[in-house]
This record gives structure tokens, C-alpha cells and sequence, in this order.
């Protein structure tokens, strides 16, 4: 199991909060219930991020448990508690479907697209993808190779790269909280 700081994790989510969010371009349809108005409105927020982690969990073609627990703790800290576990499994399903259908470069670039024009999302992003590959303990050869893609695709050169990764590395060393 990864140890991950939540501190980190709420001063992402933090960070987040001061850019604001990117207005979203999906209206509701008409009589639309609250459960699908919530997946929307999750959609719009988290989904970019959901995609971005499934996409380094199933880099290496073996989607494991802890992976998807970090994944889930991850949503969690990023809505304050605010996603129900079923709007996570909602938007991991959507990111499966997407993946299955469009193919894992088409979703990597869509990703990185979506991502790109804002900085801390981009780093937000890339930052979670980077706890997901160590999730397992083992980074294998394709999950580092789907991180530098996603770096270069977020805009986040490897110098940033680097020092995000070391201070995550650093947070992990002070106060180590699960994410579950």
C-alpha cells in the first residue's frame, strides 16, 4: 500500500480551489435526477483526473487493487469527501469505456488536452498519476513510460517533473497517512 500524505494531497486539492474550476461546457437535459446531475457535475471536475490514473493503472496491462484504492482516495481527498463511492466507480467506468473504445494514445492525448492549459491542474494530474505508479510498489517499464508521456503532453517539463516527484517523495517521508 502507498503511503501518501494527505497534506500533499489537500494542498493540490487547495491549489485547485484558488484557480478555480473550468466552467463546463455540458448543459443537463431536461428531468435529468440528482444522481445524473451529480455524475455530470463530477465529470466535468474529477474526471480529467480519474482518466489520468486509470490510464497509468492500466499502463502496464494489470489493474490491481491498491492502485485502485489510491485512485479512490485520491477523488476522495480531491472533493473533500464529496464523491460517493458510486460516482467514483461511475467515472472509473467511463474512463474504461473511453480507453476501450477510443483506444489509450486517443484518451492520453484527449488527457493531456484537457489538462494542459492549466498548470495546477496539469501538475495535479500528473502528480496522481505518479501515485498510482507507485501504488504497487514496482514501476514497471510501461507506467514510467506512460508518466514522461503524460508530463510532456501536461506541459510539465522534466525539470518540474522531477521536483514535483521529489516533493511528493519528501511529503511521503514526514507524516505517512493511508489513502484509502
Amino acid at each position: 500500500m502507498i503511503w501518501l500524505s494527505n497534506s500533499t494531497l489537500a494542498r493540490l486539492r487547495d491549489q485547485l480551489r484558488v484557480r478555480g474550476q473550468r466552467p463546463s461546457i455540458a448543459t443537463a437535459e431536461p428531468g435529468l435526477g440528482p444522481d445524473a446531475l451529480a455524475l455530470l457535475s463530477a465529470e466535468a471536475e474529477y474526471g480529467p483526473f480519474c482518466e489520468a490514473m486509470y490510464l497509468m493503472m492500466s499502463a502496464d496491462g494489470d489493474v490491481g487493487g491498491e492502485e485502485r484504492e489510491v485512485l479512490k482516495g485520491a477523488l476522495r481527498n480531491l472533493s473533500d469527501d464529496g464523491l460517493r463511492s458510486v460516482t467514483i466507480d461511475a467515472l472509473l467506468g467511463g474512463a474504461e469505456e473511453r480507453i476501450a473504445a477510443e483506444g489509450r494514445q486517443a484518451r492520453l492525448h484527449d488527457v493531456g488536452e484537457s489538462l494542459s492549459h492549466d498548470g495546477a491542474r496539469a501538475e495535479v494530474a500528473f502528480v496522481l498519476a505518479a501515485a498510482i505508479a507507485f501504488a504497487d510498489n514496482a514501476i514497471a517499464d510501461q507506467e514510467n513510460e506512460t508518466l514522461n508521456e503524460l508530463a510532456e503532453l501536461l506541459g510539465i517539463d522534466e525539470n518540474r517533473a522531477n521536483q514535483l516527484l521529489d516533493d511528493v517523495e519528501q511529503d511521503l517521508g514526514r507524516a505517512p497517512a493511508t489513502v484509502t
